[in-house]
């Protein structure tokens, strides 16, 4: 793994939010997915770890927002932790990979990935974290390797493209559209590697 993406481990994160401002609006879930490669070099999606989030103090939370996510901030029944803990334990899994597989850093794989990891990074900074195991600025984005591999950027028809099975009634959930992430990224990289792109071997 630590050969194929140069020292960099991809994780995809999933975030669904009050908005789309990371410094002013809610992170009300967050999910991740780590990878791994089999003996041939395929990657496959391997552990995944979920969070509903609490709302810091302050955050704003626009209706639309909610109306399209389907998300209640005020149920009990969500079980939502502050965002200090969903990261630490996220963090915890992904250092744990990192060093498992001989990488040096993660890489935040996301679909418009520069949107979660702006409010990963916001929130991290919220909670003045100091052991970010994710490359701050660099990710990959696969609704341009969808765009590029299938001629779609939408999640939903990426997936269909890719002969990925897509459930919409499950759709904006953190965790689901991670593992749905993760699933095209490999898809993807495997392809890429079939037509001869890159050998684990060479």
């Amino acid at each position: 793994m630590a050969g194929r993406f140069r020292g960099f481990l991809p994780v995809v994160i999933d975030v669904e939010t009050g908005g789309f401002n990371a410094a002013t609006d809610a992170l009300l879930e967050i999910a991740a997915v780590t990878m791994s490669m089999d003996e041939e070099g395929f990657l496959y999606p391997d552990e995944a770890i979920s969070f509903n989030v609490t709302p810091f103090e302050g955050a704003n939370i626009e209706p639309a927002a909610l109306e399209f996510t389907g998300i209640r901030p005020d149920s009990p029944l969500r079980g939502a932790v502050d965002e200090k803990e969903a990261l630490e334990k996220i963090f915890r899994m992904v250092r744990k990979t990192v060093k498992s597989t001989g990488c040096s850093r993660a890489i935040l794989v996301g679909h418009n990935a520069t949107f979660d990891l702006g409010f990963l990074n916001a929130a991290v900074n919220r909670c003045d974290l100091k052991r970010n195991p994710f490359h701050p600025f660099s990710s990959f984005d696969t609704a341009t390797l969808a765009g590029l591999a299938y001629g779609q950027t939408v999640l939903a028809k990426s997936c269909q493209a890719a002969d990925i099975d897509f459930d919409n009634r499950e759709a904006h959930s953190a965790l689901y559209d991670t593992q749905k992430t993760a699933e095209l990224f490999c898809a993807i990289v495997n392809r890429w590697q079939e037509l001869g792109g890159w050998n684990p071997f060479q």
